[in-house]
C-alpha cells in the first residue's frame, strides 16, 4: 500500500523501487512499484530526473498502485516529476493512490513547487530592487513612527498601572529606574566629558595662539560645552548605556512572554515598563547634562592651565563675560526632549523583539543606533531653530 501500512516484501527484487514508461500518441504512460523509501530512492533517481527531462509529451499517466510502501522522500520524488510537467504546461493525472496517499502526495506538494520556484527564480533587475527597498523602508519607518506615537501618547496619559483604571505611579520604579540610569552613569559621564573639554581646550588654544588669542579659548569651550556637546555627549553615552538596557529588559520580558502575562493580570504593559524608565530618563539626562558640563569645564581649565598658562581664576572670569544664562539654557531645554526620545525608541525596539537571541541581540543594535542618529538629527533641528529666534 502506498500510505505504509503494508508490510515489506521478503522478495528483494520486488523491494526494490522501479519505473517502467511507455509514450504512445503523446501520452506518456509510468508504472512504478516497489518499496519508495529513504533507504531506496537514491536508486531509481537518475530515472526519474530521466523522465522530468522529456518535453514531448502532451499527457502524463502515473500509475502509483504498484508501490508496496512510501514515505515523505518517495512522495517528495514523485511530486517533483509530476510538477516538472505541469511547468510545461502538460496535464498530469495520477491512479491507483487512496486517500491517504493523497493526504501525504498534498503534504510534500509545497516542498516541490517552492523548490521548483526557487530554481527558476532570477533576482529582479537593480532598480527594481533598489525601489523596492526604498519602499520597504518607508512601510518600516511608517510602523515605527506609529508605534513611537502609540508608546509616546500612552505615556504621556500616565501611569495606568491597571489599564482603564485612572492614574497609578510607582514612585518606588521610577525612583529606582533614577538610580540605575542617572546616579549610576556618572562616572562614565564625567571621565569622557573632562576628557573631550580637555581635547577641545587642547586643540583651541593650538590653533588659537598663532594669532595671539590664547585667551579666547575659554569663549569656545565655554559656549560649544554649553550649548552643544555637553547635552550631545550625555546623550550619546544614555542611548548607548541606558537605552541598550531597557531594549534588552524589556525585550527579555517579551520573549520570556512576561509582557502578555501583564496584560492578562489585568496591568497596563506601558504603565508598568515603560512609563517609570521615561520618567527616570527625563529627570536623569538634564542632570546628568549639568555634571557633564562641570567636568568638560573643568578638564578645559586644567589643559588651559597647564597648556597655555591660564590660570583657573583667570579663565572663570572670561567665561563669565562670554556666556549667559541663555548659553547654559540652550543645552539644558534640549535635555528632556533627548530622553523622551532615547526612551521611546528604546522601549519600541524592546516590544518588538521575537522569540529568539537573535532577535533580541538585533533589536538593541538597532535601538543605540536609532537613538543616537534621532539625538544627532534633534540637536541640529535645535541649533537652527535656537539660531532663527537668535537665542
Amino acid at each position: 500500500m502506498l500510505n505504509g501500512q503494508g508490510t515489506d516484501s521478503a522478495d528483494p527484487a520486488l523491494e526494490k523501487p522501479s519505473v517502467a514508461s511507455r509514450l504512445e500518441s503523446g501520452v506518456l504512460s509510468i508504472e512504478m512499484s516497489g518499496i519508495w523509501s529513504t533507504r531506496s530512492i537514491g536508486q531509481i533517481d537518475s530515472q526519474m530526473r530521466a523522465l522530468e527531462a522529456r518535453n514531448n509529451v502532451d499527457r502524463v499517466e502515473m500509475d502509483v498502485s504498484g508501490i508496496g510502501r512510501i514515505d515523505t522522500a518517495g512522495a517528495w520524488v514523485l511530486e517533483r516529476l509530476a510538477q516538472s510537467y505541469r511547468n510545461i504546461q502538460v496535464d498530469v493525472q495520477i491512479n491507483g493512490a487512496n486517500e491517504d496517499d493523497r493526504i501525504l502526495l498534498d503534504a510534500v506538494e509545497p516542498a516541490a513547487e517552492a523548490k521548483d520556484e526557487g530554481e527558476r527564480k532570477r533576482e529582479p533587475f537593480i532598480l527594481i530592487r533598489m525601489f523596492e527597498a526604498i519602499g520597504r523602508g518607508v512601510y518600516a519607518m511608517l510602523a515605527d513612527v506609529t508605534a513611537w506615537l502609540y508608546i509616546l501618547g500612552a505615556t504621556i496619559r500616565g501611569g495606568q498601572m491597571k489599564a482603564g483604571r485612572g492614574q497609578s505611579i510607582n514612585f518606588t520604579a521610577i525612583v529606582h529606574q533614577i538610580d540605575r540610569m542617572g546616579v549610576g552613569a556618572i562616572p562614565v559621564v564625567v571621565l569622557m566629558s573632562g576628557i573631550v573639554g580637555a581635547i577641545v581646550a587642547q586643540q583651541g588654544a593650538f590653533q588659537l595662539r598663532y594669532f595671539g588669542a590664547d585667551i579666547f579659548v575659554v569663549d569656545l569651550v565655554g559656549i560649544l560645552v554649553l550649548r552643544e556637546l555637553g547635552v550631545l555627549l550625555t546623550a550619546i553615552m544614555v542611548a548607548g548605556r541606558s537605552g541598550s538596557a531597557i531594549t534588552a529588559e524589556i525585550g527579555s520580558m517579551k520573549m520570556r512572554e512576561e509582557v502578555d502575562a501583564l496584560t492578562v493580570i489585568g496591568l497596563n504593559p506601558v504603565g508598568v515598563l515603560v512609563f517609570p524608565r521615561l520618567v527616570a530618563l527625563v529627570i536623569s539626562l538634564p542632570l546628568l547634562t549639568v555634571i557633564a558640563n562641570f567636568a568638560a569645564l573643568g578638564g578645559a581649565i586644567f589643559v588651559a592651565w597647564l597648556y597655555v598658562d591660564i590660570p583657573p581664576a583667570a579663565f572663570i572670569d572670561r567665561l563669565r563675560a562670554a556666556i549667559d544664562v541663555s548659553t547654559i539654557a540652550v543645552g539644558l531645554i534640549k535635555a528632556p526632549f533627548m530622553a523622551i526620545i532615547i526612551g521611546v525608541l528604546a522601549s519600541v525596539e524592546g516590544l518588538k523583539v521575537g522569540g529568539s537571541a537573535e532577535s533580541l541581540g538585533r533589536q538593541v543594535t538597532s535601538s543605540v543606533v536609532k537613538a543616537i542618529f534621532m539625538v544627532i538629527i534633534m540637536d541640529g533641528m535645535f541649533a537652527m531653530f535656537f539660531a532663527a529666534i537668535d537665542f
